[in-house]
């Protein structure tokens, strides 16, 4: 039988402001997806050898995890498996902001928990208790977890985050051919998570920073999710340009040194709007544009890939 894919993630709004109680919109992108496969037993892949050694040292992880019962994990099977040659076959870059841990957990989650969920027929309250779940389970690989990756990989659906404590499922507006879009731009250079989230952690420490991120970036950051999902793109495109010149601002040291300038062209020219895709430091920018094609011309030479039309 073969085992279902989980796709990586981008979160459109709520990057650190999330961690500060803002809203966050974070939904699948099936580009890159995983799935967990046993070797070919002639394979000599390094590819598959080196996930298969990373699984051992999870698999001892999850061991020491205590999970409520109903989350409970067949880890006995997991290690069998793994003997087995069992190996996460992804295609989603590391340090990218797309979730790649994300779905290895919600794999491991999926395969080996002992009660069976349904992303379908789970309620919002199930939802809050999976996050937390996930948050414990990832934590191997960032130090600290909020769960929301391996949520939306699980879930392979959009979610809203309302504030912590709830989180629910939301439907996007149907992307069409128009001329806008949202579309990621690649820095060239892998972003570390967990420095990025220290350097933030750092900046929360000032009255200033915290003040300005409670009344300006929240502020925006909600608002652009709130518009978007009512598909008004005058407010939205408004409130879009505060949060990106805010960003441009206050999380210097995330913006990768090869995207600073078209940054500030974007703002400059109001051709496009550009935020961080996850903790910034490299991987993945994310850009907005009402024309398209305009945008494409100004960021010659770098490598984009569109991810919803309007």
């Amino acid at each position: 039988m073969t085992n279902p894919l989980f796709y990586a993630k981008i979160i459109l709004f709520g990057e650190y402001g999330m961690i500060e109680d803002s809203q966050g919109l974070v939904v699948p992108y099936s580009f890159y997806k995983g799935t967990l496969k046993f070797s070919d037993s002639d394979s000599d892949s390094e590819f598959e050898k080196k996930s298969n050694q990373h699984l051992q040292k999870y698999a001892d992880y999850l061991e020491n995890l205590s999970l409520p019962e109903q989350f409970k994990l067949d880890v006995n099977r997991l290690k069998e498996d793994i003997s087995k040659g069992l190996f996460f076959d992804s295609n989603i870059p590391q340090g990218y902001g797309v979730g790649s841990s994300g779905a290895l957990v919600a794999a491991i989650f999926e395969k080996y928990c002992f009660t069976k969920h349904n992303p379908e027929t789970i309620s919002k309250d199930d939802l809050k208790n999976i996050k937390a779940i996930f948050g414990e389970m990832e934590s191997y690989f960032h130090g600290k977890s909020s769960g929301m990756d391996p949520l939306i990989c699980y879930m392979n659906l959009p979610i809203l985050i309302e504030n912590r404590d709830n989180l629910d499922k939301v439907a996007i507006p149907k992307g069409e051919e128009g001329k806008g879009a949202i579309f990621l731009i690649d820095s060239g250079i892998t972003g570390e998570t967990g420095p990025m989230i220290q350097i933030f952690f750092e900046k929360m420490k000032t009255e200033g920073f915290r003040k300005t991120l409670k009344e300006e970036f929240i502020r925006y950051n909600n608002a652009c999710i709130d518009s978007f999902l009512k598909k008004d793109m005058n407010p939205f495109f408004r409130n879009l340009k505060k949060l990106s010149y805010w960003a441009y601002e206050h999380f210097r040291p995330m913006i990768p040194e090869s995207i600073f300038n078209i940054w500030k062209k974007g703002l400059d020219s109001n051709a496009y709007y550009l935020k961080l895709c996850g903790s910034g430091g490299g991987g993945y920018i994310l850009g907005f544009t009402k024309d398209y094609e305009k945008a494409e011309k100004m960021l010659d030479g770098f490598q984009k890939e569109v991810i919803y039309r309007f």
